[in-house]
């Protein structure tokens, strides 16, 4: 099993913001964290705050993701969906995004609070290109933290925004509790390694939808300066 860098844990030092703060430094803390660089980390430097406010109410936020998803679909598009080629979503801040929320928390308690929305949009730029794999007819799968419990209002949620025919939603059952989510997401992605399908590529906001075992042959991780899971 690989051990994945972002599980290890930096020095609070490192996430403590500067009494002189710029946005150079915010900026620069995002592209640490948005690299793994920062490694684990729960919230967002104090002195931060309003730039990553801005950051997610601004267009930079959905030009940034619109950027992933058009290299995702570049490849995606090198050899074409043949028998077998399948994608991976996650779904948190990835085809649902809580932006509208992302006020109202922090760390990982805004993503317990997430999954209690019943009518988050769709991120503009992976819905498009989550239509365009199914075009190509790539086998879409959706690997989700969240609990079996919430499968009814993820999916009424998912259909509402225009997500529709992915192969199968997968979420944590009883046999999953207590996983790291690089873990559990590893193990889940390794079933369908076993079943036969090939993991053409992943996309999520966490490191831990991406790296484990079982990886895909290219990765595309969408920003998030919200929260960390580890």
């Amino acid at each position: 099993m690989a051990t994945s860098q972002s599980l290890i844990e930096m020095p609070n030092h490192l996430h403590e913001t500067p009494s002189n703060v710029s946005d150079f430094y915010c900026s620069s803390w995002r592209l640490s964290i948005e690299t793994n660089n920062a490694g684990y980390w729960n919230t967002s430097p104090s002195n931060c705050s309003d730039y990553v406010k801005d950051y997610m109410a601004g267009d930079h936020y959905l030009s940034d993701s619109e950027m992933v998803c058009a290299y995702s679909l570049a490849f995606a598009q090198i050899s074409g969906a043949s028998k077998g080629f399948s994608w991976v979503f996650d779904i948190d801040e990835t085809l649902l995004s809580h932006n509208p929320y992302s006020l109202q928390g922090k760390g990982n308690n805004l993503y317990e609070k997430s999954m209690d929305i019943p009518d988050a949009p769709a991120l503009p730029a992976s819905l498009k290109f989550y239509k365009e794999l199914l075009k190509m007819n790539y086998t879409i799968f959706l690997l989700t933290g969240r609990p079996e419990s919430y499968r009814n209002i993820t999916v009424e949620n998912l259909l509402k925004v225009g997500y529709s025919n992915w192969e199968r939603l997968i979420m944590r059952g009883d046999a999953d509790e207590g996983k790291k989510a690089i873990v559990y997401k590893s193990e889940k992605r390794q079933e369908l390694v076993n079943e036969g399908y090939r993991l053409h590529g992943n996309t999520g906001d966490q490191w831990s939808d991406l790296l484990g075992f079982a990886v895909a042959e290219r990765s595309f991780k969408l920003p998030n300066p919200m929260y960390y899971i580890a």
